[in-house]
């Protein structure tokens, strides 16, 4: 059985995280540059009914169309490969997302579910940036409606429907994890031909976002 790994074109991590000063939330911040990706909910740090939550969006390429986000950039996508017999017609091969896990010195949870769902991404609004932004420590790198998604905005001067993203409700995936360690590996097979299909059949690719339930 062969493997073949396509490595994400874009990604990010939003959040309504408190800054440092458990007052200003940092919804416009921005760290689609950053090393890592987080998910993490955090209760009762600013007050006894406070809620912060971090999530990640990641995009795949997987057709022609999303090279449109990168003219000229080489992109090769699943379709791409598809057709000059690279990989299997569909129906012979499946699709995982898979992301590792980063190894830290500091304490994780156990016991959670992350889930995974499509993000909406209709012509009529647009996909989500990746930006510039590399904080992830005190969230110090804002958008100021520019380039970039954050947990208001999709994009430059285009807000999600809903604050934290608009994911849709036709697929959900999710994963147990008993320690807090592991990888998160995901068989998405049937998203990923949608995203292949014509958008009039399938499902328009803006990635998946990733989070708690």
């Amino acid at each position: 059985m062969g493997i073949k790994r396509y490595v994400a074109y874009k990604d990010n991590t939003i959040t309504n995280a408190f800054e440092e000063n458990l007052t200003t939330r940092a919804t416009s911040s921005n760290s689609g540059q950053a090393d890592s990706l987080e998910v993490f909910s955090i209760f009762a740090q600013a007050n006894s009914s406070s809620n912060e939550q971090a999530r990640i969006l990641v995009q795949f390429p997987c057709s022609s169309r999303d090279t449109n986000d990168y003219p000229n950039s080489g992109l090769v996508t699943i379709e791409d490969d598809r057709a000059a017999g690279k990989i299997p017609a569909s129906g012979s091969v499946n699709f995982f997302l898979k992301m590792f896990n980063v190894a830290t010195d500091q304490t994780v949870p156990t016991d959670f579910t992350l889930v995974v769902k499509p993000v909406s991404g209709a012509a009529s609004v647009g996909k989500w940036e990746e930006g510039y932004g590399v904080d992830l420590d005190t969230y110090t790198d804002i958008t100021y409606g520019g380039a970039g998604s954050n947990w208001i905005n999709r994009s430059a001067n285009t807000a999600w429907s809903s604050t934290g993203g608009d994911y849709l409700s036709t697929r959900n995936y999710e994963q147990f994890f008993r320690s807090g360690i592991e990888d998160l590996e995901i068989d998405i097979t049937d998203l990923v031909e949608d995203w292949i299909k014509d958008t009039s059949s399938g499902i328009p690719n803006a990635g998946v976002g990733i989070m708690l339930t």
